[in-house]
């Protein structure tokens, strides 16, 4: 048996008993490198550190006890050992998806601003500790990988999507669209992508930039009068990432550069890469022409994970962060936060601060107390900004269209700044975005309106308790 053989083996075994997410994280890409009968000892090579101690952790007996039954009472020791490459004689396990390549970072990564180019240098520790921390002067994390993204029933089109993506640039999925709530990865795949694209080496150019940023560098590249080098800089690509791509909504100047960018980079054959928090056609703001273009590739979208996924999600936070938890604390930190990975990071940060600060572990009544409030804010979590607006018009018996519209008469401009002034206040929305939920208004109108109702309030007068009973409202459907 080889040892390739072998180890598809154990997987075989392990894979009916481990779920999904938790096979397709801690699992893939690991292979044996090698199997010395004598010392009855077996190396498994993994990609990283994090999965490295995991299997030590969590899945060393499972592993020692598929291995034996399989070699016959043959194997006393398994070392787990991070193999940047593997022997050419070993091909990595695929767990059902493509198999992410590995290597060491192979790019030089630019400053924000520039656009990276790949030039594929394998190897040493020393340079690739130097890339990362290029990578991390671009916007580019290189803790957002593929083989850090817990893979569950919520996100896993878009997980394969991007792999995908990364396999063929601009063949498969272009332009490919992800949309979802907050906190729930699609940064993280994004960046994955840029990250793998830069580890697989050769000369790829990628810029990754936010909207909001690239509103900005057209707006100053306009101003100074560099129209040309912003050009330059965004339309000789091979790779664009642009996160958050509905703050481009309602910004004409931008939106016609954002076109023909999209344009030549296609026609190129380059790849592009959005995430969203709505679909293309939701975005307020975005003309046919470019609504039809983003939907001319793929959409995926993310959705909240499921219990299983949480568990998972949590059980590697607390490798990342060398802490342990009992099992009850665990279920119900992952029941008590549904929403998104934000949230549930969030909590575990808040215990670590408690329990360092008093320099014991907590217990579960304490974390019940700790975490109390950021409960109440997951609640909160769960009302969408346009149910938000939808309850304010209820309450003030006025049409939605009224709200959205033009009219500047008290009886909507009041409900339209107090809406804005939730939006900020109950579900922290960027002014942007607050001012695309209603009627594609400009930020500083929300940024004013939220002011205004501010001043208000601290004044306990009758608007405060308009806002309150509106709150109540909200929270009752939410």
């Amino acid at each position: 048996m080889t040892n390739d053989e072998l180890w598809k083996a154990v997987l075989g075994e392990l894979e009916l008993e481990l779920s999904k997410p938790n096979f397709n994280t801690w699992f893939k890409n690991t292979f044996v490198v090698s199997f010395n009968e004598g010392e009855k000892e077996v190396v498994v090579g993994v990609p990283n550190a994090f999965t490295q101690t995991w299997l030590q952790n969590k899945y060393h007996k499972p592993i020692m006890e598929m291995l034996n039954r399989i070699t016959d009472e043959k194997v006393k020791k398994v070392i787990y050992q991070v193999e940047m490459t593997r022997p050419a004689s070993t091909a990595a396990v695929e767990t059902g998806e493509e198999a992410s390549r590995h290597g060491s970072l192979g790019a030089t990564l630019p400053r924000p601003g520039q656009v990276g180019t790949g030039q594929g240098k394998p190897g040493q520790e020393e340079e690739t500790r130097k890339e990362e921390t290029l990578g991390e002067k671009v916007g580019l994390n290189p803790r957002y990988t593929f083989e850090t993204f817990i893979v569950g029933g919520g996100n896993e089109l878009a997980h394969a999507a991007c792999q995908a993506v990364v396999s063929a640039l601009g063949q498969k999925y272009n332009p490919l669209f992800i949309h979802g709530g907050v906190g729930l990865g699609k940064t993280h795949l994004l960046q994955a992508v840029g990250n793998e694209v830069f580890r697989d080496g050769g000369a790829k150019r990628v810029s990754y930039i936010t909207a909001e940023d690239f509103v900005n560098a057209f707006v100053e590249s306009v101003r100074e009068g560099g129209g040309k080098n912003f050009k330059n800089h965004y339309r000789n690509l091979d790779l664009l990432l642009i996160d958050d791509v509905q703050f481009i909504g309602g910004k004409d100047k931008t939106k016609e550069e954002f076109f023909h960018t999209f344009n030549t980079l296609y026609q190129k054959n380059a790849q592009l890469v959005f995430t969203s928090d709505r679909p293309p056609k939701a975005i307020s703001g975005l003309e046919d022409r470019i609504v039809s273009r983003l939907e001319m590739g793929m959409i995926a979208d993310v959705t909240s994970p499921d219990l299983e996924t949480r568990r998972a999600i949590l059980d590697a936070k607390l490798i990342e962060k060398s802490l342990n938890l009992e099992d009850k604390v665990v279920e119900y930190l992952v029941s008590s936060f549904q929403r998104n990975v934000r949230e549930l990071e969030g909590a575990l940060n808040k215990i670590i601060g408690y329990s360092e600060f008093y320099n014991r572990a907590c217990t579960l009544e304490e974390i019940k107390k700790i975490i109390s409030s950021l409960a109440s804010q997951s609640r909160r979590g769960a009302v969408t900004p346009r149910q938000l607006v939808k309850t304010v018009v209820d309450f003030y018996e006025i049409k939605m269209e009224d709200l959205m519209g033009g009219g500047r008469k008290k009886e909507l401009a009041v409900p339209r700044q107090i809406a804005m002034y939730l939006l900020r206040e109950e579900l922290d929305c960027s002014y942007p975005t607050i001012g695309d939920e209603l009627g594609g208004r400009d930020h500083t109108t929300a940024m004013h309106a939220y002011k205004k109702i501010v001043r208000e309030v601290d004044q306990e007068g009758r608007i405060k308790q308009e806002i309150d009973l509106i709150k109540e409202r909200l929270y009752e459907q939410g």
